[in-house]
């Protein structure tokens, strides 16, 4: 993944034409480049970090996603209403980290549950460092995926950002890191509004559309998709009924779309 490094070092040409001295041209360049190394490197350990929960000691408990989308749903409901972007930056979630379509609807309730009054954030946050959250990883991505909601929006608000650092107050999680995890979600929303990242959009959006699913569709029901395409338009399905040349050209370009839009989407979306 290297586009971070080629919109930074783009960015940063563009304002280095702005700049009369040479050195300063140069150091708007690197600067450009670094600041999109640290958004690639930031996009590739969220990929592997999401590719961890499957499996073995990755996969988290259900009291940890309880915890997770109460507090999301507290701090959504921090500025007095729960916005449309931040709905929808939770679903995402629920989505990525393979929820099941019952485990959705219990995540959907543990939202709600957060924005009630009176909801316990630190003795929560607490809890789950206690019990659920001893890896520093697990605790990093639980105020990332907060941090993805809550910055669904255009920027942090005093109320929820005072709440986020009491989280990571109780996590262990300095200033720095903190700042670092909501430069780097900044940084890849930047790339999504960008000439590339509304390329890699509608790239994706045709994947969906080629399985015949959308965002909102499960992992689950993306992979009977992808079963029921494949079953349906291999060329070894037709070679019973001796197709002609063309027939069976189509087959395996239809074949080809299938697979590599499911491919795509078993990427992005960690589907095991």
């Amino acid at each position: 993944m290297y586009w971070g490094r080629i919109i930074g070092t783009f960015l940063g040409a563009l304002l280095g034409v702005l700049l009369v001295s040479p050195v300063l041209k140069m150091l708007s360049v690197a600067a450009g480049y670094f600041a999109g190394r640290q958004f690639d490197r930031g996009f590739a350990a969220e990929r592997h970090a999401f590719d961890d929960l499957g499996t073995g000691s990755g996969r988290l408990s259900d009291e940890y996603v309880r915890a997770l989308f109460t507090c999301m749903g507290h701090l959504a409901k921090a500025d007095g209403r729960v916005s449309e972007e931040e709905i929808r930056a939770a679903r995402l979630v629920m989505h990525r980290l393979n929820l099941s379509p019952a485990q959705v609807r219990r995540a959907i309730h543990w939202f709600d549950e957060g924005k009630g009054p009176g909801f316990p954030l630190v003795q929560t946050v607490r809890e789950l460092r206690r019990v659920h959250a001893r890896r520093a990883d697990q605790r990093t991505l639980f105020v990332r995926l907060l941090l993805e909601v809550v910055l669904a929006g255009s920027r942090l608000r005093s109320r929820e950002r005072t709440l986020i650092w009491t989280v990571c107050t109780e996590l262990d999680i300095g200033r720095v890191e903190l700042a670092q995890l909501e430069a780097m979600i900044l940084a890849q929303k930047g790339f999504r509004r960008s000439p590339a990242g509304t390329a890699d959009t509608a790239r994706l959006r045709r994947a969906y559309a080629t399985l015949g699913v959308d965002e909102s569709s499960s992992n689950d029901e993306i992979k009977r998709a992808y079963r029921r395409l494949m079953n349906r338009n291999h060329p070894d399905k037709i070679a019973g009924s001796n197709p002609g040349e063309t027939a069976i050209a189509d087959a395996q370009r239809r074949t080809r779309e299938i697979r590599g839009a499911y491919e795509m989407l078993k990427a992005r979306r960690s589907i095991r």
